[in-house]
């Protein structure tokens, strides 16, 4: 199988070890994957953000399978037991594909809506341990003990940790993926980096004990790459990931389903109400076939039948999230968290008193990021005389980055209360 790919170009999968993938590919829970879109409402800032999961999954399979190549090129050196075999690059090919296979819809808008209910890793790895979906008859079909392997290694455990951490770490193959995926499908060009030369950097490190050597990067020509691997990331999240129309569209969506399943404890009947939403605002979980229904199309048709509810919150936030009508944001600069609680306190008198419920219409959104730590990562710099260092130690750049946390603090709230609360809360 060769695939066209609008980010890598030609993604093959075409050797023995990549049958795994293929197979997959036929599953319904991996196919479910193309109607969830990789950044969730992300499109209502950047139009062409309409890319998919499916598309992440590939080509996150695509560059494991290129770290794959690039680290038995290298593992001469290391102890055969600690070496990428074909059992092992499997599995590594397995994971790589589904890591988000329990994503639900709109990517994490809708976890974060629901804190209670299991996170997408949980519904990942019961799609992979049911020997009853598609994904689990495929696994279990090649090896029997491949699906507790595989939903280990999207834990982040491995008898190989320096795989573990290339499924879930600073340097894994998800992030390697959708920052380039990401980059281009908004066109924004701060998450392009140099893939191909930080993946021909890799090599691995010395160990003292009997364990799996961690990788690292040739300090002489690596540093670099992985300098601007970091600042992609720093620049995507201050640039897409904050955005202010795609934060105040995921707020909103965020406050409708969360009236939803409130509106559903309390006993009201909703229409179109989507069955597995339902057992999560009763019970705090749902069974795997109900959440497997849920995707971006079924929550959409949810919410359209919502604007004819009968509470009037509910039915007015859906038409707006429908018709794009967003609320709008206030920037808050270096405040603490006295003036924001403040400054949220009398938003919130300003919407009481025009009518409106003041939880639903006006917010505080902190969003927070720190792109780069080294502290408990293994990723080291290799330089001449296998001399090891951290990253953080030897970078100018990555010095002054590490531990740091971006954060950008805002108000959100309706359209119509913009005049006043700018006037009443001073930027």
């Amino acid at each position: 199988m060769i695939l066209r790919d609008p980010v890598h170009g030609l993604i093959p999968f075409d050797t023995p070890e990549d049958q795994i993938i293929v197979r997959l590919l036929e599953a319904p829970e991996v196919q479910r994957l193309r109607r969830i879109r990789q950044l969730g409402v992300a499109s209502f800032a950047f139009p062409g953000a309409e890319h998919t999961r499916f598309a992440h999954a590939l080509g996150s399979a695509h560059v494991m399978r290129r770290l794959v190549a690039r680290l038995r090129d290298v593992q001469g050196d290391i102890a055969p037991a600690h070496r990428l075999d074909k059992r092992r690059a499997r599995e590594a090919l397995a994971a790589a594909l589904l890591h988000d296979v329990g994503h639900g819809p709109l990517s994490h808008s809708f976890e974060e809506a629901l804190p209670n209910a299991p996170r997408h890793e949980t519904w990942s790895t019961r799609v992979i341990l049911d020997r009853d979906t598609g994904v689990g008859k495929v696994l279990a079909d090649e090896d029997p003990e491949l699906p507790a392997v595989v939903a280990e290694l999207v834990r982040g455990h491995h008898e190989l940790a320096y795989l573990a951490r290339a499924v879930s770490g600073t340097f894994d193959v998800d992030r390697c993926d959708y920052l380039l995926r990401d980059a281009h499908a908004t066109g924004v060009p701060y998450g392009r980096y140099d893939l191909d030369w930080l993946l021909r950097a890799l090599t691995f490190a010395q160990t003292s004990g009997g364990e799996a050597p961690p990788l690292a990067i040739d300090g002489a020509k690596g540093i670099v790459s992985l300098e601007s691997f970091v600042l992609a990331r720093l620049f995507m999240h201050q640039q897409v990931y904050f955005h202010k129309a795609a934060r105040a569209a995921e707020w909103m969506l965020c406050g409708i389903l969360r009236r939803a399943t409130a509106l559903l404890r309390d006993g009201s009947k909703l229409p179109g109400a989507l069955p597995a939403l339902a057992s999560i605002a009763y019970h705090g979980d749902a069974p795997l076939g109900e959440y497997l229904e849920l995707d971006d199309g079924a929550l959409f048709v949810a919410m359209h039948a919502w604007e004819s509810s009968s509470d009037s919150t509910l039915a007015d936030l859906c038409r707006r999230i429908r018709g794009r009508s967003l609320f709008k944001t206030l920037e808050l600069y270096g405040t603490s968290e006295a003036t924001r609680a403040a400054a949220l306190a009398t938003a919130r008198e300003i919407a009481k008193k025009r009518g409106l419920a003041p939880d639903a219409y006006v917010g505080l959104d902190v969003a927070s990021d720190t792109p780069f730590s080294d502290d408990d990562d293994p990723l080291t710099v290799l330089f001449p005389h296998r001399v090891a260092k951290k990253p953080g130690d030897v970078s100018f750049l990555l010095g002054r980055l590490r531990d740091e946390t971006v954060t950008r603090v805002r108000l959100i709230f309706a359209p119509e209360l913009r005049e006043a609360i700018t006037a009443a809360i001073p930027a």
